[in-house]
């Protein structure tokens, strides 16, 4: 059987680099932190969608990259793992390898079906074919969602991709979600502001500011003005565009704990939310507000930080909620 041409069936890319689906502009990765780059490397969310009538299996022939040590990046198993609509079907570990074929099996029907790839080997799917009858074919397009973060956006905590926020919020709503989480990053840096303008998508979504506290500390001052400007910037490249900020979730040992700077996250959120409020009395009709400290318990939070999988879907439900309130999606 013939192999196909991946790229058709990709979803969830920001953009492409010798094959590679990274998630920064990757002719823009000198103006961008180390720590950004890092992650940006990381087909976090990246996905393959199809629908495939008669047939019982999909191949996918892939190369992938081993981590040099063992704690470089999640502890996730090397899962391929297979959706069905909104329906979690099967999944497929296997041992890592740098270039291998996986089957997976199919269940009756057309689709479409959704392939979630064991991100943290930096996978690249070479090709993919139903080896026992039927041909594969690109799902539908659906509305690009750009959702920028950090670590909490990008997934950790979640025991497989296809249960980050994101990516559960995304599955509820029909969006083709684009993840822009980089993990211990995303502290407003206003270059990454210009590539979300330059990036096409029909909804933005913004949840960063818990790096702000310790990270990189800022004062509250700091981040009212670099939340006003990363807003600027991103809407002079999606000036109508539907955009939600979600200010930072709970921090238990932050709330109330000062930073080097005198900041505590409470005083950090207030600034963030001050400015998007700003604008929004200003007249900016496409901009909605979700005010994070109420989202999530402390046992929804796996290590005090990062949601586990129960705290990850309610904050999915919370966002997809806020995205409807706002009449950004149907």
């Amino acid at each position: 059987m013939k192999w196909l041409d991946p790229e058709p069936f990709l979803r969830g890319v920001a953009w492409l680099d010798d094959g590679y689906a990274v998630r920064a502009d990757p002719a823009d990765l000198a103006r961008l932190p180390w720590d950004t780059c890092e992650r940006s490397a990381l087909p976090i969310g990246v996905r393959l969608e199809f629908t495939a009538e008669d047939a019982t299996a999909v191949e996918i022939h892939y190369r992938a990259t081993i981590p040099a040590t063992a704690g470089a990046l999640r502890d996730l198993p090397h899962v391929f793992d297979l959706w069905q609509g909104g329906a979690h079907v099967a999944e497929v570990i296997t041992e890592p390898a740098e270039e291998a074929v996986v089957r997976i099996g199919l269940p009756a029907g057309q689709g479409p079906f959704t392939v979630h790839l064991p991100e943290t080997r930096s996978p690249v799917v070479l090709g993919l074919r139903a080896p026992l009858g039927g041909t594969p074919v690109p799902a539908p397009a659906r509305p690009r969602w750009l959702v920028h973060g950090d670590s909490i956006t990008e997934g950790w905590w979640s025991t497989r991709p296809a249960h980050g926020w994101p990516a559960v919020a995304g599955r509820a709503l029909g969006l083709d979600t684009v993840n822009l989480g980089y993990a211990g990053a995303a502290r407003g840096e206003l270059a990454t502001a210009e590539q979300l303008a330059a990036l096409p998508g029909d909804l933005i979504t913004l949840a960063f500011g818990t790096n702000c506290w310790s990270r990189v500390p800022f004062t509250a001052p700091l981040l009212y003005e670099t939340t006003r400007a990363f807003l600027d910037l991103v809407r002079q490249g999606h000036p109508d565009t539907p955009l939600l900020l979600v200010s930072p979730v709970l921090r238990p040992d932050a709330e109330r704990t000062p930073n080097v700077l005198g900041a505590t996250l409470a005083d950090l959120r207030g600034a963030m939310e001050r400015a998007a409020g700003e604008r929004i009395a200003a007249g900016d009709g496409s901009l909605a507000l979700l005010e994070g400290r109420d989202l999530l318990r402390p046992e929804h939070l796996a290590d005090g930080l990062h949601p586990n999988d129960e705290g990850h879907a309610v904050l999915a439900e919370a966002v997809a909620a806020a995205l409807r309130k706002a009449d950004f999606v149907a």
